[in-house]
């Protein structure tokens, strides 16, 4: 396998989406170990040593997000293929998107009714019966 890119121009968008997804988790991890080293007792400046490991860790994570997105045969037909789906998508207008969500709330809000009296009618049920002590 080459240095170059697999099908360079196919799949731009979820290629470079998916890099920068990858790269925000890789900057996670090394902001994580940059805490973390914070507390190590060395003998020279600590933050040497800090910015040491969060290059070797930006790099290696640099070199496999660029085998895994770019150049890998597999994962780069599956991110071409996946943008070419997205292409074939029918997305909703902003209108039919708000009118679904006032019925999602509306009915929530009618179940939501609905247990609130079937609890309170078993709650006095229960209670004329002699099953619930209310005090």
């Amino acid at each position: 396998m080459g240095i170059g890119v697999y099908k360079p121009g196919q799949g731009y968008w979820t290629r470079m989406m998916s890099a920068v997804g990858a790269g925000v988790l890789v900057g996670a991890g090394v902001a994580y170990i940059w805490k973390q080293l914070s507390s190590v007792d060395v003998s020279f400046e600590r933050v040497y040593l800090q910015g040491g490991i969060a290059a070797v860790l930006v790099l290696i994570g640099a070199a496999f997000i660029y085998r895994f997105i770019y150049s890998a045969p597999r994962t780069s037909e599956f991110l071409i293929s996946t943008e070419g789906e997205m292409k074939k998508v029918n997305w909703s207008t902003r209108r039919e998107i708000i009118g679904s969500t006032w019925v999602v709330i509306a009915v929530a809000f009618s179940i939501a009714a609905i247990l609130f009296t079937v609890d309170v009618g078993f709650s006095r049920l229960f209670t004329w019966v002699g099953l619930l002590d209310v005090g």
